[in-house]
């Protein structure tokens, strides 16, 4: 199966914090959600995949080759959306339009256009003068209108309200039915990744702790509900984490090491990644 990028065993330190021999693939045709606190190293692993921050050893790869040697067409084949926006606040719209038709080869103006008016964005307004959410769909919009065929999206749907997040989800999804489009998207709005991701990544304290097929995950794992005296007849190797008080646990477990009666929820990604940022008490 082709992969979109795949990196291996990265690794990359700054004072106080490290990536430790991080290692994720996504195949072509499918999103992959990247989760974690803040300070994870979500954005650390992106920009070393992008190339924008230099790893210190590992391997980094976009359409099979490695990033090194991606040529000016290949770049032009990522989308990115990191946290900001790029363009200088006394441009508009229709200025940044013409500055990349002159920088892309693969520009779509009428699609770029399309996606303005969907996004009620004004032409002649200054960027100084756009909100948050407005940047955030401008970003998008020109990631979507230069051929790209992956995406990497980091906190892309900050600001947006719901109406227009989802929106923007369904335009991601409609993106990869193209089976050589591929998007990598980090966000704190797990519910989202929820809606449309086919693979979840997470990571801790600059690890990955596991990157799973999105439904596979969701069968993994249950949260139950239980009195203290329950819970310490469990296997411990099932517990992930628990939450515990004076009468009762509350714990994510490994649901198929879970024998006998216990009530037992479908945990959300946001809950196996709250659980998973807790120690077991």
């Amino acid at each position: 199966m082709e992969k979109a990028f795949e990196i291996r065993n990265l690794n990359k330190a700054y004072k106080g914090f490290a990536l430790k021999n991080v290692s994720l693939s996504l195949p072509k045709g499918y999103i992959m959600g990247f989760v974690g606190k803040n300070g994870a190293g979500k954005s650390t692993t992106m920009n070393c995949l992008l190339g924008i921050t230099k790893k210190d050893s590992g391997t980094l790869k976009i359409f099979d080759k490695d990033i090194s040697q991606l040529t000016a067409a290949d770049k032009e084949k990522i989308g990115v959306v990191l946290d900001g926006c790029p363009f200088a606040e006394i441009l508009n719209v229709k200025d940044i339009a013409l500055i990349l038709a002159n920088t892309y080869k693969n520009w779509d103006g009428e699609k770029f256009d399309n996606l303005r008016r969907r996004f009620a964005l004004p032409k002649d307004k200054q960027i100084k003068d756009f909100s948050t959410g407005m940047r955030a769909k401008l970003n998008i919009a020109v990631a979507l209108c230069h051929n790209a065929q992956l995406l990497v999206l980091d906190e892309a749907t900050s600001g947006l309200d719901p109406v227009v997040r989802d929106e923007i989800l369904d335009i991601l999804q409609d993106f990869v039915q193209d089976e050589n489009n591929s998007v990598l998207i980090s966000s704190h709005i797990t519910s989202d990744l929820e809606k449309i991701c086919d693979y979840i990544a997470f990571i801790k304290d600059g690890e990955i702790i596991f990157v799973e097929n999105k439904d596979d995950l969701m069968e993994k794992y249950a949260v139950i509900h239980c009195t203290n005296e329950q819970f310490a007849q469990l296997d411990p190797n099932a517990v992930i984490s628990c939450k515990q008080n004076s009468f009762s646990t509350q714990a994510l477990v490994l649901k198929d090491r879970i024998s006998g009666e216990y009530v037992m929820d479908k945990p959300s990604i946001e809950d196996i990644m709250l659980y998973y940022t807790k120690e077991v008490q």
